[in-house]
């Protein structure tokens, strides 16, 4: 049973945190480029498309704790440190997807989506209109988008990034382990 709990963990971990990771890491470019081309429908697609990604992901990645601790449990470490620093942080890891990257993520798509309203806008009425309105929602005009947002979101999809890749390493590792690995 416990190489069937490992197996489900390991894949649920490649397939529910992979796309997560990798999406996440793609957004920040791609959410520049719908900011500053916001007449460009296939940057905005891309970037709801990441977004989708990040948000499904997540919440198929549950299963990978769940299987986790069935494991864990299953091999009896439940108290080992290595065990609960993973935990640790793999808590952070899902505090930080839920609070910091998420969030921002919705905030620049919209962001980008009201520049390309603003455009629409601009074509109907007079071209300082329609900057000046994507300017105030967004912080951005077409010229020059407001990257520190999409540095601060990369940052942060940087720290999620880490932590998965320090559980990863923790779980193949596992400090004390007497099984040679």
């Amino acid at each position: 049973m416990t190489k069937f709990l490992l197996t489900v963990h390991v894949i649920a971990a490649i397939v529910a945190v992979g796309p997560v990771t990798v999406a996440a890491s793609m957004f920040p470019p791609a959410a520049r480029r719908a900011l500053a081309e916001p007449g460009d429908p296939r940057a905005l697609e891309t970037v709801r498309l990441l977004h989708r990604i990040c948000r499904v992901y997540a919440t198929v990645g549950v299963v990978v704790p769940v299987f986790g601790f069935a494991t864990a449990s299953s091999m009896g470490v439940l108290g080992d440190a290595w065990l609960i620093v993973s935990i640790a942080l793999t808590a952070l890891a899902a505090a930080a997807l839920i609070a910091m990257v998420l969030p921002r993520q919705e905030a620049l798509l919209e962001a980008a989506e009201a520049d390309e309203t603003g455009e629409a806008a601009a074509d109907e009425s007079t071209e300082t209109a329609g900057a000046d309105k994507a300017t105030k929602v967004s912080g951005a005009t077409k010229t020059a988008p407001d990257t520190r947002a999409t540095a601060q979101l990369a940052m942060y999809t940087g720290i999620f990034n880490l932590l998965w890749a320090t559980v990863t390493i923790l779980m193949i590792v596992r400090p004390g382990s007497t099984t040679g690995a």
